[in-house]
């Protein structure tokens, strides 16, 4: 039977999670972004034969494209999947696109302002060059001369943008599959490629969602409890949590992409579960308040094993099928799972039980 850990100076109990803390803040730098939040283009070809990962990067070294590839055996047969970093020229023509479309709309106004009132025309030509100046860059990147496209007014212009934006990423998709064509051979394939505006978005909305998530925490929390010391406590066992998890991730390589984004926000609710279900335990039961969190304990802990069984299962299913997302759920959820038994009950646990038996010993 499993004894009492809370007998004795329960303070002991947060040196491992502290210390584990301490690791994966080490690790987090090492965290590699994914497609999804980095850009970049990630291919996946059927095999016509077995292909050793080294060798082919190598070829595709040789035909000139810088790329991470990884091979794995289906049920189907051997594919590859092939992972390219996003362009430089590409992110370039993103900005310069943004830059464009933000300005557009005010030299296309005083461009009409000008055509009835010449007196606006200094105006527009001061702005016009601005504008000018910003396709020309692009015109660069696409390698078009702006002297052979006659361009007579705003709307030409922003034509003729357009399709050197085109040019711009056609060059980009050119210089993949041109060298895939060389050294690969493959039955089939499949394209997915994340622009650098799109990559900003989610970065964007994955942190607006963390610091929205948070922020209801603690706030449902508070009102929950009425008391600021649980839920600060419920808080930093969360967040104890996810920094772990977050460890893991740069430890073993784990990508962060969408897949295990979502395996996080997913352990912010786990772990809120087992916090709240500790600091009920304590605030809301009468008796020895040590008991009572050894109580929550035995309960937490088979969640716990419990989801780790099932993330288990998802794993092995992971490694046996290859299939990343699989792998990038099955991984940051196990990986948080340990970290919540830890976080839980060695850091919200010890905060926890000193806020109550320092209430009692008052009264």
């Amino acid at each position: 039977m499993l004894p009492n850990i809370y007998r004795g100076d329960y303070r002991l109990l947060a040196a491992a999670p502290l210390l584990a803390i301490a690791i994966s803040l080490f690790f987090i730098p090492s965290i590699k972004m994914g497609v999804d939040f980095q850009g970049g283009t990630v291919i996946t070809v059927s095999l016509s034969e077995k292909a050793d990962a080294a060798d082919l990067q190598a070829r595709l070294e040789g035909e000139g494209l810088d790329a991470t590839v990884r091979v794995f055996d289906t049920a189907v047969g051997y594919r590859a999947e092939i992972e390219v970093p996003q362009s430089e020229d590409l992110i370039r023509a993103d900005a310069l696109k943004e830059e464009f479309n933000a300005m557009l709309p005010e030299v296309a106004s005083l461009e009409v302002a000008a055509l009835e009132n010449s007196s606006n025309s200094g105006a527009y030509m001061a702005k016009k060059a601005e504008l000018d100046a910003v396709a020309d860059q692009l015109f660069e990147l696409a390698h078009i001369r702006r002297s052979g496209l006659n361009i007579s007014g705003t709307n030409d212009l922003q034509k003729r943008f357009g399709e050197a934006y085109t040019a711009v990423y056609a060059s980009y998709q050119n210089s993949i599959s041109g060298p895939i064509d060389e050294a690969v051979n493959y039955d089939s394939i499949s394209v997915q490629t994340v622009s650098p505006a799109l990559s900003s978005h989610f970065i964007e909305v994955a942190t607006n969602v963390v610091m929205l998530a948070i922020i209801l925490s603690f706030i449902l929390v508070f009102a929950f409890f009425r008391d600021v010391m649980p839920s600060v406590a419920v808080l930093t066992g969360a967040l104890a949590d996810i920094v772990m998890a977050l460890g893991a991730m740069g430890f073993f390589g784990i990508p962060l992409t969408l897949a295990s984004f979502a395996a996080l926000l997913m352990l912010l609710g786990f772990s809120l579960d087992t916090d709240i279900l500790l600091t009920t335990r304590l605030l809301k039961r009468k008796g020895d308040p040590r008991e009572n969190a050894f109580d929550a304990m035995k309960t937490g802990l088979t969640m716990s094993v419990m989801a780790i069984i099932a993330f288990g299962a998802l794993f092995i299913l992971a490694a046996v099928t290859h299939i990343p997302t699989y792998y990038e759920i099955s991984a940051v959820a196990l990986a948080g799972l340990v970290g919540d038994m830890l976080a839980t009950w060695g850091i919200n646990g010890v905060l926890i039980l000193h806020h109550v038996e320092e209430k009692r010993r008052r009264a």
